[in-house]
């Protein structure tokens, strides 16, 4: 019987079934059932990887889907990122807020005292690692092409704000949940953020799908979009230069995967609603 993790996980090569498996069973349906015991405030949506001069198309269109998502329930979503995902969200009618990328401490108190977020969601966001640096799949610094965001989930953290963090492969914000077994079992530096509630997927737009879809199923609200809907968004990226990071190209795929595969997941979700 599928799941939504299951359907998160699909093709799975980079060790992200261990990760599932440590999670326990029903995660993307915790993470949703705590979202929707938070007041309808701000929702903070934390994206952007850089990937070979660009920002990369896993991570902004699971972001425009839970924002999409979110937006619907009644919560009023705002995207955090830096310059590479410029343009991206706001043609949808998502503001964005622009980290710099000397940001710091009091910069991120200041931006949760402003906002007063409900909650952070962090999609495909690169994270600080145990060795100190914003750090790729590679292991190679892409520090100085990345905000320090994960500054800012710490920060909330540290205040009691909800934390969730989707990733695929260990470095990404909110990971550090899982950081000991990280190390034990990937290839991977793994990041020291950890979350209140982490999502693991083969890509982490699938991850952010799922949780669409368990929102959905947790609230008895039609509020997941469409894959037409995303599949148009995950376009409109391409067309303003996000690339996939399995070419390094601007082209209708994630991680390597032909976009229908991942607009497959989204129909698969709804059947599964």
């Amino acid at each position: 019987m599928e799941t939504f993790e299951s359907i998160a996980l699909r093709h799975s090569a980079r060790g992200m079934d261990i990760l599932s498996e440590a999670l326990g069973p029903g995660y993307i349906t915790k993470a949703a059932e705590a979202l929707l015991s938070e007041e309808k405030g701000t929702a903070l949506i934390a994206t952007g990887f850089y990937v070979g001069g660009a920002a990369e198309t896993d991570g902004p269109p699971g972001a425009w889907c839970v924002a999409k998502t979110l937006g619907a329930l009644g919560f009023t979503p705002v995207i955090v990122t830096d310059a590479l995902c410029s343009g991206i969200f706001e043609g949808s009618g998502i503001p964005a807020v622009y980290a710099d990328m000397d940001l710091g401490e009091e910069d991120c108190i200041k931006l949760l005292e402003d906002l007063k977020p409900s909650c952070l969601i962090s999609v495909e966001r690169c994270g600080l690692n145990a060795k100190g640096f914003y750090g790729n799949a590679s292991g190679q610094d892409i520090g100085r092409w990345t905000a320090p965001l994960s500054k800012l989930f710490e920060a909330a953290s540290r205040r009691g704000y909800l934390t969730i963090g989707i990733g695929d492969g260990g470095n990404e914000i909110g990971m550090g949940s899982l950081r000991d077994l990280i190390e034990e079992k990937l290839d991977i530096i793994p990041c020291t953020t950890a979350c209140d509630h982490l999502i693991a997927a083969t890509t982490s737009n699938w991850g952010a799908y799922a949780l669409c879809a368990a929102l959905e199923k947790a609230s008895g609200t039609a509020c997941f979009p469409s894959a037409e809907d995303t599949a148009f968004f995950l376009a409109g990226t391409v067309t303003k230069g996000l690339v996939n990071a399995g070419t390094k190209t601007p082209e209708f795929a994630v991680d390597g995967f032909p976009g229908k595969v991942g607009m497959q997941v989204i129909e698969d979700l709804h059947s599964l609603i």
